[in-house]
């Protein structure tokens, strides 16, 4: 069975909960009550769960180790499953897409987030897969921290659900179809 790591960031403890910082870990928790897996399980450098798929085994992970230190659990966990970068997948939130807006990369640059430059410093490159869901930059100047670890307001819940379910479709089509094809049908022009 191919296994593929789908990584959630986002940052442990209840203040943090279902803030807009944390959409990699509400991407990867839809993804499992969608698809029927068992409940999460706190183990080394984050909690997990899984599920196949027309043979495949899809890890999720949300990281416990705090956003800025997430490559210690990516590479803890490869390692551990065996699970090569081209089978790696990073869910993360951008400030630079409007809320809900969900674009599937290859490789590319941390663009200033903690995260994704930690996981990138850890494994030597930048040339894994990440999906970028948008979270939108609706915020006064010196106001990033605030906004990036504030809630969702009632119109972005709105679509919240329908936004889930489609990042969790993407997931899918990268893990059976591969990332071309993906981003082909799923990135918006």
């Amino acid at each position: 069975m191919i296994k593929y790591l789908i990584v959630g960031l986002g940052n442990i403890g209840p203040e943090y909960h279902e803030t807009r910082h944390n959409i990699g870990f509400m991407t990867v928790e839809a993804l499992a009550r969608i698809n029927n897996a068992p409940p999460f399980i706190d183990g080394r450098y984050g909690f997990t769960t899984s599920f196949s798929i027309k043979g495949r085994q899809l890890i999720l992970l949300k990281p416990s180790t705090f956003m800025n230190l997430s490559g210690l659990a990516v590479r803890y966990w490869m390692q551990k499953e065996n699970i090569p970068l081209e089978n790696v997948l990073i869910v993360v939130d951008d400030l630079a897409l409007p809320f809900g807006t969900l674009r599937l990369k290859g490789k590319g640059s941390d663009a200033g987030h903690n995260g994704l430059k930690h996981i990138a410093a850890i494994l030597g490159t930048q040339n894994y897969a990440r999906l970028r869901f948008g979270i939108g930059n609706d915020f006064p100047k010196g106001g990033q921290i605030d906004y990036v670890l504030g809630h969702f307001t009632d119109e972005d819940r709105k679509t919240m659900d329908e936004r889930l379910e489609t990042a969790g479709e993407i997931i899918k089509s990268f893990c059976l179809a591969g990332i071309d094809i993906t981003m082909n049908q799923f990135n918006k022009k």
